[in-house]
């Protein structure tokens, strides 16, 4: 099982997600509806519509939309990568709230963690696995 994870000064849930380089650092608190990222509307931080329905899917998935606000602060990586760490460390932070919910988010994807990172460049290659141009003359 997930540890449950509160704060001890506001009660909120706590949940950390990761995915390529980014961290994502979630709250949640009973509320309605709103979702802040690094102190801006969901709306204004993701512009893209992808972003925004990968974070959308795991309160809906759980159909707690408009019951729950949620705070994230999230570092590192771009756009997509950094959806992606909130939608997980959401979902964790769901669970810390009500155990019960465990279960359908496992079922989801939402608690699984994307291991695909970007492959170290190795000495002697121009990047991860490119070689330099072969010169016959």
């Amino acid at each position: 099982m997930v540890a449950v994870k509160k704060d001890k000064i506001s009660g909120d849930a706590l949940g950390t997600g990761r995915r390529k380089s980014s961290v994502a650092r979630v709250r949640v608190r009973p509320g309605n509806g709103t979702i802040t990222v690094n102190s801006k509307p969901m709306a204004d931080y993701f512009v893209n519509d992808q972003h925004q329905a990968a974070i959308v899917a795991t309160l809906t998935a759980v159909e707690k939309t408009n019951q729950v606000d949620v705070l994230v602060r999230v570092s590192g990586g771009g756009m997509t990568g950094q959806s992606g760490a909130v939608r997980m460390g959401l979902a964790r932070a769901l669970v810390s709230m009500d155990e019960a919910l465990h279960e359908t988010l496992r079922e989801g994807g939402f608690l699984t963690r994307d291991s695909r990172m970007k492959e170290r460049k190795k000495p002697g290659l121009r990047g991860a696995r490119r070689g330099v141009q072969f010169s016959k003359r």
